[in-house]
């Protein structure tokens, strides 16, 4: 016998009923979650010109860091851009350029009119992606903020990732309110966040709680937090990403995450709430990306096993968005 009358046997089957319960109705949403980014998807036609489904700007790139600004742009042609601009410090330009013919490389961030140049581009995109490879050189970072400004004033969606969120971080009025900013901090970088926005304790045992807190205290921002499972909130709700990945966590993830949602952001705004049954476009597309990254870390893992790098996962971006989203 076990507590109270109850025997061990049918406690364990009160457990093994909950924890299915538990098991059908994370599977109901996340098929639910996966047809609304299909929703977003926009179909291929031979009608549509170059650069309709989606011209994006990538900001990063400096002597030190030129792998990331080339992961987030190329991932964000894999995923399905057609054209994509890495503005980025003149001495990484060359190297990125080395690494893919495909992108368009502008050496114009370490200028000293660095935020107007990018601004006479910023009409012909659709989305920025702002910190792969920024580094923390004043110079670049006071480029990105006067950038971050013109942005805004456009009204264009902007992924904030890396060093971008420790600009961020320490100018929290840079994307305050602006609810077309989508910011992608790991734990780390979710903590420096915390402190400079909330300035008090994080509550350690609800971590879906903290990033609600944060986003509503940015003005609804929305808020992807990359850990174990991705969180992420609007400041309204919050959605779970929990698709399995690897153990593997090698350097470059997260600039594929932030590329592919650059691309699935400007989907999902263009496709407006009527298309996402009036969840926000922009965690439809951070929860599609979320999915996506790690969908192709399991994919290469499977593969390559220890010796998986984010170059790996890339090339399975193609397969990867197709199992999920187009069948």
């Amino acid at each position: 016998m076990g507590v109270g009358g109850v025997t061990l046997a049918a406690r364990g089957r009160v457990l093994q009923r909950t924890f299915s319960l538990y098991e059908t109705h994370s599977l109901k949403d996340m098929e639910h979650y996966v047809n609304l980014v299909r929703n977003i998807v926009p179909a291929p036609s031979a009608k549509k010109h170059k650069g309709q489904d989606g011209r994006i700007g990538v900001v990063g790139g400096c002597q030190e860091y030129t792998g990331a600004p080339y992961f987030a742009a190329i991932s964000a042609l894999k995923v399905g851009a057609d054209l994509v601009h890495v503005f980025c410090a003149r001495e990484a330009a060359p190297v990125i350029k080395s690494y893919s013919p495909e992108l368009i490389v502008h050496p114009i961030l370490d200028s000293r009119d660095a935020a107007q140049e990018v601004e006479k581009w910023l009409p012909r995109l659709h989305s920025l992606v702002v910190g792969p490879g920024l580094g923390r050189d004043d110079l670049l970072l006071n480029s990105v903020g006067g950038i971050l400004e013109v942005s805004k004033a456009r009204g264009l969606p902007v992924v904030i990732d890396a060093d971008g969120l420790w600009l961020v971080a320490q100018q929290p009025t840079l994307i305050q309110g602006y609810q077309k900013a989508v910011l992608t901090p790991n734990h780390i970088e979710f903590s420096r966040l915390w402190e400079a926005v909330i300035k008090g304790p994080m509550d350690t045992k609800d971590d879906s709680g903290c990033v609600l807190r944060l986003s509503q205290a940015l003005g609804n921002v929305t808020v992807v937090r990359k850990g174990e499972q991705d969180l992420m909130s609007d400041g309204q709700q919050v959605l779970v990403c929990n698709q399995k990945g690897s153990s593997r966590r090698c350097g470059g993830q997260g600039d594929l995450l932030s590329g592919s949602l650059g691309v699935m952001a400007h989907w999902a705004l263009l496709a407006g709430p009527e298309r996402t049954d009036s969840i926000s476009p922009l965690l439809v597309a951070a929860w599609g990306a979320c999915t996506l990254t790690r969908e192709c870390n399991q994919q290469a893992f499977q593969k390559h096993g220890r010796s998986t790098t984010t170059s790996d996962m890339i090339t399975e971006v193609g397969a990867a968005f197709s199992k999920l989203f187009e069948t």
